[in-house]
């Protein structure tokens, strides 16, 4: 059986696109033949990951250098070196490309906006540091709130409809958000916010946009920024083509760290953030097609990796699920989820590849995560996790919630679709509170999820499953118990 399968599937992984093999491989007989088909199915999964590796175009640059300090920039963390960076970013631009090289010292600037043909590179020892005047990030650009699109602040660094870009380096990028800044618009006494002051949950903030979102108002017309206390984000490339972000070293971020959005061809390398402010997700893939995350270290204040796709109306509005997605070879420390999706997940998510990755931390809560509700809707499916060391998480190795919802009013008309959900050779030693915990729709059970060389220690309850085809065990346990 295993032969025949093989032989029939390889050839279509190599000559049709992924979604067409994943969904044929993915209709699969029920008992033993499909418990037998999903070991199959992986095998075959993670040589379709390597095709989208090889697939993904990574940038390259002409052999020019543009080094900052020849355009004016003094390394000594007080002068404002905005002009510097712009100016040494549009020479390097119109000169057909190259790397604008930020030497060992400390820089202080405001955002940073990138061009096509560009690598902002950090040489080791070298520091930018961002502004605290919020006046520095105006004028409003095309950005995105928690999957909702609108004018705001400036991202930090930030690149708009670019093609060719890059930020790599040994260097550090600081945000310089903390509880005296940006942090305390959360909300939360715990990141400084005072009482009676204003925060994002106020009526002219996150309220005015959701309103926004269910009347389709032009993004144009979505005037945040100045007088409105929505955090930007800090790495955003928005509908660019081949990005690649390496090496250097995010702290500080006021919201999202690295959030390619709308973006094709996205490579994330080596890559470490280290930053424990609110909503501070490592990478969040959003509307994104064709994204490689390897060999990062994520220590993070909320997800390390949460893969988007819009929230509500405007994800589905847009209609761009995020797909083709591996994430391998990376450590994930402190966060609310290892390897997430959702919850602004409206438009989708498929075909996502995690493996070799190293999951360890008593402050992370889960490892994989699946978060939507009946107003977000959407779908994941085509999940494939394999070889996956977990040391402690809190509550759960694999959770699947479809009730998700931190505020009140999370029900809507839109059932979500969740399927196809395969974890393999994985490892843990102390699954917390739950091994499994998954809690599907009646209307729309979650639908073939596998386990195959799973083995659970430490779960205070081992399963905790409603709304869900029987999940397929083979040569797994939990607790030491076969299942």
């Amino acid at each position: 059986m295993k032969s025949m399968l093989l032989n029939r599937f390889y050839p279509i992984v190599r000559l049709l696109c992924l979604f067409i093999f994943l969904s044929a491989i993915s209709s699969c007989k029920q008992g033993k033949q499909k418990a037998t088909e999903a070991i199959n199915v992986e095998v075959d999964a993670f040589d379709a990951a390597d095709e989208i590796i090889k697939r993904i175009v990574v940038p390259e640059f002409p052999d020019q250098i543009f080094n900052i300090t020849d355009f004016g920039a003094v390394m000594d963390g007080q002068t404002d070196n905005s002009k510097a960076f712009k100016d040494a970013i549009e020479n390097c631009h119109n000169a057909g490309g190259g790397k604008v090289l930020v030497p060992a010292g400390k820089f202080l600037t405001g955002p940073i906006h990138l061009k096509s043909n560009v690598n902002l590179h950090l040489e080791e020892g070298a520091t930018v540091v961002f502004t605290t005047d919020k006046s520095a990030y105006l004028p409003l650009v095309h950005t995105s709130y928690e999957g909702v699109q609108l004018m705001n602040y400036s991202p930090l660094i930030y690149a708009y409809r670019q093609k060719n870009i890059a930020v790599t380096g040994k260097g550090t990028f600081n945000g310089q958000a903390d509880n005296e800044n940006w942090w305390p618009w959360c909300g939360n006494s715990k990141y400084g916010h005072k009482e009676n002051t204003p925060e994002q949950k106020d009526a002219h903030n996150l309220p005015r946009l959701r309103i926004m979102n269910e009347k389709g108002t032009p993004v144009s017309e979505r005037i945040f920024g100045e007088g409105h206390e929505l955090r930007p984000t800090f790495l955003e490339p928005f509908e660019c083509e081949n990005v690649l972000i390496q090496g250097v070293t995010f702290t500080n971020a006021p919201f999202w760290v690295i959030h390619p959005i709308k973006s094709n061809n996205v490579t994330v390398d080596g890559v470490t953030v280290s930053s424990h402010g609110p909503n501070n997700d490592g990478c969040n893939p959003e509307y994104a097609k064709n994204v490689h995350i390897t060999n990062c270290t994520f220590d993070t204040g909320d997800d390390c990796i949460a893969i988007k796709s819009g929230r509500n109306d405007d994800g589905r509005r847009e209609n761009i699920p995020s797909e083709n997605i591996v994430v391998e070879n990376c450590i994930m420390k402190d966060g609310h989820g290892g390897v997430v999706m959702g919850s602004e997940i409206s438009a989708g998510v498929r075909n996502v590849f995690v493996r070799n990755c190293k999951m360890d931390s008593p402050e992370l809560e889960r490892a994989i995560r699946i978060k939507t509700n009946t107003l977000r809707g959407g779908f994941v499916e085509n999940i494939f996790v394999k070889n996956i060391q977990v040391g402690q998480v809190k509550e759960a190795v694999l959770r699947i919630n479809t009730y998700y919802g931190i505020y009140a009013n999370q029900e809507g008309d839109f059932i979500p679709t969740i399927k196809n959900i395969h974890l393999s050779d994985i490892q843990v030693a102390n699954g917390g509170k739950y091994g499994i915990l998954i809690k599907g729709r009646e209307e729309s059970p979650v639908k073939n999820v596998t386990l195959t060389n799973v083995h659970i220690k430490g779960a205070e309850t081992p399963l905790s499953v409603e709304n869900s085809e029987p999940i397929l065990f083979t040569n797994s346990t939990i607790n030491g118990k076969a299942y």
